[in-house]
């Protein structure tokens, strides 16, 4: 079985960022048309219509054997959010030292300073303007 579905996907486009994304938006749409169902009719109704398209199109997207289109709109979901892909793995980053690091913000200069933790009352130096301030790690 495993092999009929690699010979079928050959060929064709498969998985990637965009189509992740867009799972998520649909399960996003389906809890949404669930919980709203009760509520309000009209909005459930366009819940449900847009997972139903949004499931569609990834499909759509999986199976296309225009791979260079498929591509070439991953490529640009990906410059789009660039910017806010960078933020959340910047706060992953500063979450997972949270356990052996503090992290300050110079006052003149709001440059973010990284020291280790449990070393008490010390003199931090900043390295973009060379200003020092005293902080407990």
């Amino acid at each position: 079985m495993k092999e009929k579905l690699a010979r079928f996907m050959q060929g064709r486009y498969g998985n990637d960022q965009l189509n992740n994304f867009l799972m998520k938006a649909f399960l996003v749409e389906f809890l949404l048309y669930f919980l709203l169902r009760g509520v309000s009719r009209g909005l459930s109704a366009v819940m449900y219509y847009l997972g139903f398209a949004t499931i569609i199109y990834v499909y759509y997207r999986l199976f296309s054997r225009n791979i260079y289109k498929r591509a070439s709109e991953n490529q640009a979901f990906l410059n789009k959010t660039a910017n806010i892909r960078s933020k959340i793995n910047s706060q992953k980053s500063i979450m997972k030292q949270r356990k052996t690091h503090r992290i300050y913000k110079c006052p003149t200069c709001k440059q973010k300073v990284r020291v280790p933790k449990g070393k008490g009352k010390i003199s931090i130096h900043c390295p973009k303007c060379d200003t020092y301030f005293i902080k407990r790690s």
